[in-house]
């Protein structure tokens, strides 16, 4: 709205230098590419992650599979931090060494990382993959639109802030020129400064 005001504003004004409608104009471009080009950016952004995300969720659900694990025994192992204060939730997590059998009927041994204690001969859930090599659970469909959507915002945020940055440096080049002309209409006016007759 300020832009549009300027343009306005400057239109009949008779002290209007050609800079300052240049200036104007400028902002009311780079107002609306940023209304319509950077949220069209985002917008395009957004719906290509969250087309991909969709795609890798869909397939990370086929690939992967919950099986049961057995507990065959705890894994001994130090304490990445043995400072129960400073270690963290991963540090929490108790290696075991665990059997489960995978997707395709094979047999597996191997160790794993449990959330909570557990005790040998315990089950719990891992997932795996065709092979029965454990992988992270798949990703949810919610997460994958989070990330769609901050993947849009920061394109929207990119696309703005080029736009703006541009149009700063076009007004900064204008301030340049505008001072310049101001110093050699000064360097005119001072050779015949307070002198009378000089045509002031």
């Amino acid at each position: 709205m300020r832009a549009i005001r300027g343009v306005w504003h400057w239109r009949h004004n008779p002290l209007r230098r050609p800079t300052d409608r240049l200036e104007a104009w400028v902002s009311l471009a780079a107002a609306l590419l940023i209304a319509v080009g950077a949220t069209t950016a985002g917008r395009l952004t957004g719906q290509a992650a969250d087309d991909a995300l969709l795609e890798t969720v869909r397939l990370q659900h086929q690939q992967r599979h919950l099986v049961w694990a057995t507990v065959d025994r705890l894994v001994s192992r130090a304490p990445l931090d043995p400072d129960p204060e400073t270690s963290s939730q991963r540090d929490a997590h108790r290696r075991v060494l665990a059997r489960w059998t995978a997707w395709d009927r094979s047999e597996h041994l191997g160790q794993i990382a449990t959330p909570r204690p557990v005790d040998p001969g315990d089950r719990l859930r891992i997932w795996t993959d065709d092979r029965g090599r454990v992988v992270p659970r798949p990703m949810d469909t919610s997460t994958a639109r989070t990330h769609a959507v901050l993947a849009g915002l920061g394109s929207a945020a990119a696309v703005g802030g080029l736009v703006e940055s541009g149009r700063r440096l076009v007004v900064w080049r204008l301030m340049v020129r505008r001072f310049r002309r101001w110093d050699q209409e000064w360097e005119r006016a001072g050779q015949d400064w307070g002198r009378a007759g000089a045509g002031g």
